[in-house]
């Protein structure tokens, strides 16, 4: 009896783990370059034969790799990525990935994100533009122009988050070491006066609140029961 009690609140600490990621999904459905949080989890067997007993883990969090819909802005610093890639900016803790192409330019001709940090090339350099030269024209392989002049290009990444990633901010993700640029590929580029809204499907999410949070008062239900079970077989058959 007591062995369930265990795999039950082994369920609810899942179900716990769950219900915060759809959360935060519901919170970031209007989150520009967000990519939903999905869980994996799996059996944990403890025990051999007859006696084993089977857990739930408490799970890996993963990205949902599914592209979110490209909308139209017209401003010329909104870039969308076209294709499995990723931008890039340099953080105070280093690199972030992201697909957030929402940028804009400094005086000083730095392209910057819109919390004021470096967007970076191909090179992991950040990108420096002429001040004086007005909004750049880009090409479809991320090239920037500004007065029919080559100035930089948008570096593109390949990125795969992996399991328990980090974010950084909303849209961001903090990868292990810099990835490889993407180079002379043609189901990857970059899409001007456009971004990227979040691949979260808020209907579908609200739905999946609702089944864990119902999921959750059952194994509560059982818990309670099992302990009720548990404390009325002690008084029955302890010492009188």
């Amino acid at each position: 009896m007591q062995s369930g009690i265990y795999v039950a609140l082994s369920s609810q600490m899942a179900l716990a783990k769950r219900l915060t990621t759809i959360a935060d999904n519901v919170a970031n459905a209007g989150t520009v370059g967000f990519r939903a949080t999905g869980v994996k989890f799996e059996d944990v067997v403890s025990g051999l034969g007859d006696k084993s007993v089977a857990f739930a883990s408490a799970g890996n969090t993963y990205l949902s790799a599914q592209t979110g819909s490209m909308r139209e802005t017209g401003s010329p610093f909104d870039f969308a990525i076209k294709g499995d890639a990723w931008f890039a900016f340099e953080s105070p803790q280093g690199p972030v990935m992201t697909r957030d192409g929402r940028f804009t330019m400094l005086e000083t001709g730095d392209l910057v994100t819109l919390e004021g940090y470096p967007v970076l090339d191909a090179g992991s350099a950040p990108i420096q533009l002429d001040a004086q030269g007005g909004p750049p024209e880009a090409g479809a392989d991320g090239t920037l122009r500004q007065d029919g002049r080559l100035m930089a290009a948008i570096g593109l990444f390949q990125f795969q988050p992996g399991l328990d990633f980090t974010r950084y901010g909303n849209s961001g993700v903090v990868p292990f070491g810099m990835p490889e640029p993407v180079l002379d590929r043609i189901d990857a580029g970059v899409t001007q006066g456009f971004v990227e809204d979040s691949n979260v499907n808020p209907v579908l999410e609200i739905t999946r609140l609702i089944q864990v949070q119902r999921a959750f008062e059952h194994v509560s239900a059982l818990i309670r029961d099992s302990e009720q079970a548990l404390d009325q077989a002690i008084s029955t058959l302890g010492p009188r």
